[in-house]
């Protein structure tokens, strides 16, 4: 290995220690049961999960991976840089209803950005006992945030200013958490030199292993010897890697000289001064002689699993009605051992097991023995009860009768054995997705580019896909609509091709059937000529259809051939139907969507009335997500001889808000010219809103400003206060009374404030879409928007100008170059001009 290399290894082993030592205080910081470090991985758009604790990996296998802006806490407490605290299952079904739907246990969770020089690095979370009502009993989560900040700046330090290198693009490591009390089996602990080979080992691992002190203390060599002799080359192969900063994923598993199983875990070198030491644990997981003694002489099986799923222990009941062998299930994960109780729904019910602390009761059905042919044998159907402790998910099985089983038990059959010749199916996707978790998903996506996104981030890592096409049919035609991961040019021959033409992607559309091939060389027989982008892989063409109409098809790529399953099969179909209701509603979309837009563009001012002594700026950004045009507007009107100030926001978007927005405008304005006073426009424009009865409401502020003494009266409906900048740069909120929102109450007064404009002051009036942001209170985001008012307004004046073009860009500078604005953004700026002969 060069010197490169080495160094590479060993900062991954540093990395790795971080990341470990991070989450495992963490689950004492939050009084959480699993906890975890996601890292940016060298995709940019994906997260990764690096480090899990207290928790089987497989079992959380779906979120190992997350898209950046995928509808999830980890996603938003990375992208945003925010603190999401989700205290319990009702606050998160209300938030991420995607999460709910994949862990719809009851758990509290909290997820704190690691914060970087330049943004986050990754995210720390920890999923806890969900709180009670009153959230007494949830932790402080600044605690945690220190931790995170921590952590930070570990990693920082490790980068040495490149923060670029902090990536992980493996699997997590899967780490056991630190024992809530004693263990009640045997359990030793060493460290290793790799530049040596000197062992130094506890007195319980000499005990453990029968050997006198100093037997094996020369080189690992003699510890694997005495620990496993029938798995040396095993165990100093991951010693090394260890070394190298690539420990085992899961505990390994090895047997002694007499067959008994042993535990082996190991962790990386610390980033410490001195010699880097790889420290092990061994741990025997034969049962403790009271826990045999109290439980082997039951008639009904008992056996319990650590928190990485490990049996640590089954009595002959349960070894006898699970089909396997007592010595056979000791030591290795319930996964290896038992591998028909890792069907999806029994893999639900030991991750409820283990997220929350109420018990979990299930039927299972027990595949007949080999020897038994198709014949049920006496016990097939056993009922599962499981019980979590601190360190230890207990487990429970006797027989039970199907007809005894409550009707809303879930059951379950074992998988139909594969038929001769049948190709071998790729890793089941049960585990790693749900259609609900599309469906959940899709909800939130209006436009086809939108639904295509969201097909990419939750179909392709489901089933291991690494490409994706999606064709729109339009007058009986194919067009792009979205693709990934195909060789760039390759897709064009194809844009536009008509219904008559001999393709797959075609055909599934033009029969309504889907089809599959698993290897490129059946594709290429069935038909021949047909253009390749590969050598090899498997591909499947869904057909979309919605409501029997055609919508289009959407093409799935693999890297490598493999089987479709049965299974695989019918949900890739159902979920095509997910696909095409949501494009058929996106086209739809994009009909209203283009009249919207034509209709707010003719309703929003197309210059502002002017006056000598005010100058005015307004910005207007329309949200990026929904229908991308709403309800907000400002105007500047001749108010006899003074000129009124208007913003307003009309809740929702579209059409309905966009119509309503120049019905509001317009009365605005009629008021306005007639020279009303405040409080009379916004009491004569809230009852023309309820007489209309839109089933809409709106926020409005107005301010009648005298541009010669710079006098101003305003009145408030519902909106966001005005800030003001002064001349000496201090800017502040303007606390001024108001009244309720526009279109709820017929009988609403709205109190005036007064206030005056000096010359050379910023007043600004703005919407909730400029300073609202996911997971922050609202009132953080107005400070940041004051704050940055008095840097603009100071900014344009040492450039000696007064312009506030500049300011207004400046103050929507971060919202117009984001790529999701959740809301839209409407900014109105005003200032006097001092009077002719006075000093500016």
């Amino acid at each position: 290995m060069t010197g490169s290399g080495e160094q590479a290894h060993r900062a991954r082993g540093r990395l790795a220690r971080l990341l470990v030592d991070a989450s495992t205080q963490a689950l004492g910081t939050a009084g959480g049961h699993v906890s975890g470090v996601y890292l940016r991985s060298g995709t940019p758009t994906l997260l990764r999960l690096a480090v899990l604790v207290g928790l089987p990996g497989p079992l959380f296998r779906p979120w190992w991976q997350l898209h950046v802006k995928q509808p999830f806490p980890v996603a938003d407490a990375y992208r945003f840089g925010v603190q999401v605290v989700l205290p319990n299952a009702t606050e998160t079904v209300r938030r991420y209803p995607q999460l709910a739907a994949g862990l719809p246990f009851q758990f509290g969770s909290l997820y704190m950005p690691v914060p970087g020089a330049r943004s986050a690095l990754g995210v720390l979370t920890v999923l806890r006992p969900a709180a009670t009502d009153s959230g007494d009993d949830l932790p402080e989560p600044d605690r945690l945030a220190a931790l995170a900040e921590k952590l930070g700046a570990e990693l920082r330090a490790l980068a040495d200013g490149d923060e670029d290198t902090l990536v992980w693009d493996g699997e997590p490591l899967c780490v056991r958490p630190p024992a809530a009390r004693p263990v009640p089996w045997p359990v030793g602990r060493f460290t290793w030199d790799p530049a040596t080979s000197a062992v130094t080992a506890d007195g319980r691992l000499h005990d453990l292993l029968g050997a006198v002190p100093g037997e094996f203390a020369t080189t690992g060599e003699a510890l694997a010897q005495a620990l496993a002799p029938a798995d040396v080359h095993q165990i100093m192969t991951a010693l090394g890697d260890t070394a190298d900063g690539t420990p085992p994923p899961l505990p390994l598993h090895v047997r002694a000289a007499d067959g008994s199983a042993r535990l082996l875990e190991l962790w990386p070198p610390a980033d410490r001064a001195g010699t880097p030491l790889v420290r092990g644990l061994v741990l025997d997981p034969g049962p403790a002689p009271s826990a045999g003694a109290a439980a082997d002489p039951l008639p009904q099986g008992v056996f319990c699993l650590d928190r990485l799923g490990v049996v640590v222990y089954a009595n002959p009941a349960a070894a006898r009605l699970l089909g396997q062998e007592r010595e056979r299930l000791l030591g290795r994960s319930l996964r290896e051992a038992v591998p028909w109780l890792s069907r999806p729904p029994y893999e639900d019910h030991i991750r409820g097991a283990l997220l929350s602390p109420e018990p979990v009761h299930f039927h299972v059905r027990r595949p007949p023995d080999e020897d038994d042919g198709e014949a049920e044998a006496e016990g097939d159907w056993l009922a599962l009860s499981l019980h979590a402790g601190p360190d230890t998910l207990t487990c429970t099985v006797v027989p039970a009768d199907r007809i005894d089983a409550p009707p809303d038990t879930h059951v379950e059959l074992p998988p139909a054995r594969p038929a001769p010749g049948d190709p071998p199916a790729g890793p089941s996707m049960a585990p790693l997705y749900r259609p609900i978790a599309l469906a959940i998903a899709l909800t939130d996506a209006v436009t086809a580019r939108q639904v295509s996104e969201v097909v990419m981030r939750e179909l392709l890592p489901a089933f291991g896909g690494r490409r994706l096409a999606i064709y729109l049919l339009q007058e009986r035609h194919l067009y792009l609509a979205w693709e990934t991961g195909f060789p760039q040019g390759f897709l064009a021959p194809f844009e536009g091709v008509g219904l008559d033409a001999r393709l797959p992607g075609v055909e599934t559309l033009t029969t309504g059937r889907p089809i599959f091939f698993e290897s490129m060389e059946l594709l290429n027989a069935a038909y021949p000529g047909i253009p390749l982008d590969a050598t090899e892989g498997a591909r499947a063409f869904l057909p979309l259809i919605a409501s029997g109409r055609p919508v289009g098809s959407c093409i799935l790529g693999f890297e490598r051939s493999r089987g479709f399953s049965t299974e695989e099969r019918t949900v890739l179909t159902a979920l095509a139907g997910l696909i095409a209701h949501a494009m058929e509603k996106a086209q739809r979309y994009d009909t209203e969507a283009a009249l919207a837009r034509g209709l707010q563009q003719a309703l929003l001012p197309r210059r502002l009335s002017t006056h000598p002594q005010v100058e005015t700026a307004g910005r207007y950004l329309p949200g990026t997500q929904g229908m991308d045009v709403g309800g907000d507007w400002y105007d500047v009107v001749e108010a006899g001889d003074g000129l009124a100030l208007v913003i307003g926001d009309v809740q929702g978007h579209g059409v309905q808000a966009a119509a309503t927005m120049g019905q509001l405008r317009s009365a605005v304005r009629a008021f306005a010219l007639g020279d009303r006073p405040p409080d009379e426009v916004m009491s004569g424009t809230n009852r023309l809103l309820i007489d209309l009865d839109p089933g809409q409401f709106a926020s409005c502020c107005y301010l009648r400003l005298d541009p010669a003494t710079g006098a101003a009266r305003v009145a408030r409906a519902g909106h966001l206060p005005p800030l003001l900048r002064s001349p000496d740069g201090r800017a502040q909120v303007l606390d001024l009374p108001g009244g309720v929102v526009l279109g709820v109450d017929p009988h609403a007064q709205y109190p005036v404030a007064e206030l005056t404009l000096e010359p050379d002051a910023i007043l600004a009036l703005y919407t909730d879409g400029l300073v609202e942001r996911p997971g922050t209170d609202i009132d953080v985001g107005i400070g940041a928007l004051r704050v940055a008012l008095a840097r603009a307004g100071a900014a344009a004046g040492r450039r000696g100008g007064r312009s506030l073009s500049g300011v207004a860009d400046r103050l929507t500078a971060t919202a117009r170059h984001a790529a999701d604005r959740p809301d839209d953004v409407a900014l109105l700026l005003a200032t006097r001009r001092p009077a002719p002969g006075r000093p500016g």
